[in-house]
């Protein structure tokens, strides 16, 4: 069983940053690829980047491709993402997860994740 939990939400204007953080517990961290999703108001959860368990290789959404990274501390357990340049659009509560597989193909997706955090409110005015 994965605990994971995430910080570093919050209102920001537009062409701001935020740093996102995902403790993550219960389990041998680097065994896991590490994702993070965002529901928009009104829309269905969506991907947003992933990065496999040695941090190594990782996926981003086009809308986010150049302005977000991804990275992981493995001997902190925790995951980060870096939001450059926002956009009003980027409002959304942003959820990590966890996954013990490492599909290219299918890393996108949610079922491919057993485990999530409580998700964080990021909001970007214009």
């Amino acid at each position: 069983q994965v605990q994971l939990v995430e910080s570093g939400g919050g209102l920001v204007q537009a062409g701001g940053s935020l740093r996102l953080s995902c403790a993550a517990s219960g389990a041998t961290f680097s065994n896991f690829a590490m994702g993070w999703f965002r529901r928009a108001p009104g829309k269905g959860r969506e991907f947003v980047t992933a990065i496999n368990g040695n941090g190594g290789s990782r996926y981003y959404a086009d809308s986010v491709k150049g302005r977000f990274t991804s990275s992981r501390d493995n001997a902190k357990n925790t995951v980060y993402m870096q939001m450059n340049a926002l956009k009003p659009e980027d409002t959304a509560v942003y959820y990590c997860a966890a996954s013990p597989r490492w599909i290219p193909s299918r890393i996108r997706g949610i079922q491919e994740y057993d485990y999530w955090g409580q998700g964080t409110q990021v909001t970007v005015s214009s």
